[in-house]
Order: C-alpha cells, then sequence, then structure tokens
C-alpha cells in the first residue's frame, strides 16, 4: 500500500515536471514569434510614418486588446487576440523608433537598446531556470512599484522635470527585471500553467524594459 503511495507521489510530481517544461517551451515559442510580429509592424508603422497622435491610438487600443487576450486566453481564439496585441503594440512604438533613428547616433543607441534588453532578460530567465528559486515573495513589492511609477510619469506628463523622468525610467527597468524573475518563477513552480497569459506578462515586461532602457540611453547618449 505504501509502495503504491509513493508510486502516485511520484507519477503526479513526473507528470507536473512535463506539464511546467511544455507551459515553459510553449511561452518561449509564443514569445519569440510575438517579438517577431512585433518587429515587422513596428517596421510597418515607421515606413507608413506614423506620428505621436497614432502612437497614441495605437497604445490605447493595445491596453483594449490586453482585456481581451486574458479573456480569451483559455480558448482557441486566445492566439489571433495575442497576436492582436502584440501587433499594435509593436505599431505603436513605430514613431519612438523613427525619432531615434533620427539622431546622429540613432541606430547604434537602437542596437544597445536591444541588445541591453536581450542581455537582461535572457541572463534573468537562466538565473531563475538554473536556480529555480521562488520569487513570489517579489509579487507585492513589484506592484507597489509599477503603481509609483504609473503615477509618476502622469504627474511628469504636467511637471516636465528631465531628473524625474531618468528616475522613472531607471526605475521601470528595475521593476521589469523584477518582474521577468516573477514571472519565469511562477511558470517553473506552477503558478501560471496558461503559457498565453504567461506570454503577455514577459512580451510587456520586454516591451517596457526596451522603451525605457532606449530612453535612458537616449540621455546618456548624446540626445539633443
Amino acid at each position: 500500500m505504501q509502495d503504491k503511495s509513493l508510486y502516485n507521489l511520484n507519477t503526479a510530481g513526473m507528470d507536473s515536471v512535463v506539464s511546467t517544461n511544455k507551459v515553459l517551451k510553449n511561452t518561449y515559442m509564443l514569445l519569440g514569434m510575438t517579438l517577431l510580429f512585433s518587429a515587422m509592424t513596428a517596421g510597418i508603422s515607421m515606413a507608413m510614418g506614423l506620428g505621436q497622435g497614432a502612437a497614441l491610438v495605437l497604445m490605447l487600443v493595445g491596453f483594449g486588446l490586453l482585456f481581451v487576450v486574458h479573456k480569451m486566453a483559455d480558448t482557441s481564439k486566445g492566439l489571433l487576440a495575442i497576436f492582436a496585441f502584440t501587433g499594435v503594440m509593436g505599431a505603436s512604438i513605430g514613431p519612438l523608433l523613427s525619432y531615434y533613428l533620427a539622431l546622429p547616433n540613432g541606430p547604434s543607441l537602437v542596437m544597445q537598446a536591444l541588445g541591453g534588453t536581450a542581455i537582461v532578460f535572457f541572463g534573468l530567465s537562466a538565473y531563475a531556470l538554473t536556480t529555480r528559486k521562488d520569487f513570489s515573495f517579489m509579487g507585492g513589492f513589484l506592484v507597489v512599484g509599477l503603481l509609483v511609477a504609473v503615477v509618476a510619469s502622469i504627474a511628469n506628463i504636467f511637471l516636465a522635470i528631465p531628473a524625474l523622468s531618468l528616475t522613472i525610467s531607471a526605475a521601470v527597468i528595475l521593476i521589469m527585471s523584477g518582474l521577468i524573475l516573477f514571472d519565469t518563477s511562477r511558470i517553473i513552480h506552477g503558478g501560471e500553467t496558461n503559457y498565453i497569459r504567461a506570454t503577455v506578462s514577459l512580451y510587456l515586461s520586454i516591451y517596457n524594459l526596451f522603451i525605457h532602457m532606449l530612453q535612458l540611453l537616449g540621455v546618456f547618449g548624446g540626445e539633443d
């Protein structure tokens, strides 16, 4: 009887590991595809010469689609929703990329931001995967930090303080780095079993990480 119980426990453990590995594999595969799709729509946005007004509208549409993705994540329509969301979000940063690429050292800044984002993401993901530490304790701190950053960003629209803008970008980079650890840990430990929702979380961290890293590099790299 005891041997049978141990067998059932071992089987359950193996099933859990297989399930977790499947979620990880599907998440990273979908994440790669959505990032490539975002890059394509960003390129189309730049080619069309979209302005900041269009970018703002696209970002608002993207936030609306985010709710659609979460609602449809457990259905087959979830994949269509996530590509719609990431496509719109990619297009929304077209004007920002056009602005930086027009700077004398713009292409270098964009490549540095891309490289820095990739290093942070792969480094933190590898750390979470190899150590398999549980970073769930960071959840509360990250949420509070994110709320403070959002409020500060809104306030700075009216205040327009350069130093505050730099502080916000630095804070967002730290928060997004923490979220990468947090989200990866949730997948590893079974806290997130839906690969579409997991992909959206990691995508948003990478998206914001890249934007704010680009803004910091733009200032310290000689932005006019």
